[in-house]
């Protein structure tokens, strides 16, 4: 009677643990991002790392913006910043992101918001090489406010991001 019991209880179980208790698969591709530091979800040696196909099973947001960097305005699609902390059970509060190049920048984690910035991996329905600004590139949807169009959020636009550490 018991072990009839023990699968209908892990069922539950499961489907009432929020997105970002559950676990987190390992990449099979070529890993695009490492996500480090203090989040309750990882897969690999303490991290998280994702692969293009992971990014893009997570809910993808798409939106027009024109950039200081491109002429006219293009179309990037991304995971939210939002959406890929949640998933993470993310609790710190300033992500230190780092490119290819080891250039790195600070965000603060409440920059995490409906309606924010992307870690855009299409623009233009393109995935974006590294020439491109990719493999990934944090956008904001710059024309969508004027409160984006500052030399701070600017500075945070990091392209060929491949690695985010969350600090306390």
């Amino acid at each position: 009677m018991y072990r009839s019991l023990f699968p209908a209880l892990a069922v539950v179980v499961a489907t009432a643990l929020p997105a970002w208790a559950q676990s987190l698969a390992e990449p099979e591709g070529e890993v695009i991002l490492t996500v480090s530091g203090a989040l309750d979800v990882t897969n690999v040696g303490g991290t998280a790392q994702f692969d293009l196909e992971m990014l893009e099973a997570l809910d993808a947001t798409t939106f027009e913006t024109s950039t200081i960097w491109t002429e006219g305005t293009h179309s990037f699609t991304g995971v939210s910043l939002d959406t890929l902390l949640e998933r993470l059970g993310v609790e710190g509060e300033t992500l230190r992101a780092t490119a290819i190049n080891d250039y790195a920048v600070d965000i603060p984690v409440s920059d995490a918001v409906e309606g924010g910035p992307i870690l855009a991996y299409r623009m233009d329905g393109e995935t974006m090489s590294v020439r491109d600004k990719g493999p990934l590139w944090v956008i904001y949807p710059y024309d969508a406010s004027s409160d984006y169009r500052s030399e701070v959020t600017y500075s945070r636009s990091i392209w060929q991001l491949d690695r985010i550490e969350v600090m306390q």
